[in-house]
């Protein structure tokens, strides 16, 4: 760690890492689409949902274990997908992996990685892993990447689906941001069958904006993993997601990155939970900060809740030690509110509990 007082929660670690970052790593991690609107909203949006304890109950022993599709987790808090992580700290994914083992949760494995899937998986072998991927023009590079994800051990598949183009990112403008000469993407550049060079320009260009059920369908049916889909907003995309064949579905506006003005996942996860009416599992990320937000989040029908900036400022501040820090963090404020609550474990969390969603 850096600081001459330990960070004690997220927020903390977002003011050093922030100090840390240079500003074109830290406006691309940091930053959202347009206005920033919505970056905000994501956030406080879950301030206003207000939690309903039960008291005069035994909560004697309280336990965060969750499972999640299938997956027998220490707590439902997942590692989101972020892009790049060697610009946060050398170790990159690779020490991000581990933190997520150490903790005993979920990495989910951004496409843009700057570490390859073989490479995570030999960091953090114990470590269950998916692979985020965005489904290009030319199918047999995203099916390249899939084959990495499973030979990488990989459980299961999350499609990004609201990123046909990328957002209007200014911040990345006004830094002149670019990806730094020595880090690669080297999941990207192997399935290309080049050595290096990639921008997320580049990249971009190559996603395919033409996506639509019926494609992500036959998606479906050729994978040889589990599907699910990142970047729902409304309850009838939910449905249209159950109904051709997805395996969950993650509740995401992209942290606020792609397009500014849409509500903040908080305020559209019962809306998304309702139209799926217990079909799959649905997942929700975008503004946790603390554990009473994945308390809030539960009981509002996810089964589990992904962060991505709040890991990556841990990696940032002090690497694996940091990222592993933050999870814990997390997981110890959710026990905490579990048995405020009145609830021993995740999955009695239900709408009893909340209010003002």
């Amino acid at each position: 760690m850096t600081s001459a007082t330990p960070p004690v929660n997220v927020a903390d670690y977002q003011r050093i890492a922030s100090d840390l970052l240079a500003p074109g790593p830290g406006g691309y991690y940091n930053g959202g689409a347009g206005d920033e609107n919505t970056l905000r909203e994501n956030v406080a949006a879950w301030s206003r949902i207000t939690l309903r304890p039960r008291v005069c109950v035994d909560v004697g022993d309280v336990s965060t274990a969750a499972t999640v599709l299938g997956e027998q987790l220490s707590m439902p808090i997942l590692v989101a997908p972020t892009a790049l992580q060697k610009m946060a700290h050398a170790d990159g994914e690779l020490a991000m992996a581990r933190a997520a083992q150490a903790t005993g949760t979920l990495m989910v494995c951004s496409t843009l990685a700057s570490s390859s899937l073989a490479e995570i998986a030999a960091a953090a072998p114990t470590g269950p892993r998916w692979l985020q991927l965005y489904l290009c023009r030319d199918r047999e590079v995203s099916f390249a990447l899939v084959d990495q994800a499973v030979a990488a051990g990989a459980t299961a598949i999350v499609v990004t689906v609201d990123a046909p183009y990328a957002g209007i990112r200014e911040r990345d403008t006004q830094s002149g941001f670019v990806v730094p000469d020595h880090i690669d993407m080297p999941g990207v550049t192997a399935a290309l069958g080049r050595s290096a060079g990639l921008t997320v320009e580049e990249f971009f260009s190559m996603v395919d904006p033409t996506l639509t059920w019926t494609k992500l369908e036959e998606f479906i049916a050729k994978a040889p993993l589990p599907v699910l889909v990142k970047g729902v907003q409304c309850g009838e995309d939910a449905r249209l997601a159950c109904d051709h064949g997805v395996a969950g579905i993650i509740v995401s506006n992209h942290g606020g990155r792609q397009l500014d003005n849409v509500a903040p996942t908080a305020e559209i996860l019962r809306e998304v939970v309702e139209a799926v009416s217990g079909r799959v599992e649905v997942l929700v990320d975008g503004g946790i900060r603390r554990g009473s937000d994945v308390a809030a989040a539960l009981a509002l029908g996810a089964n589990a809740a992904l962060v991505g900036r709040p890991a990556l400022w841990g990696l940032t501040v002090g690497g694996q030690a940091g990222a592993e820090h933050v999870l814990e963090l997390l997981r110890r404020e959710l026990e905490v509110a579990l048995a405020l609550l009145g609830v021993t474990s995740p999955s009695k969390l239900t709408n009893a509990y909340v209010s003002g969603a």
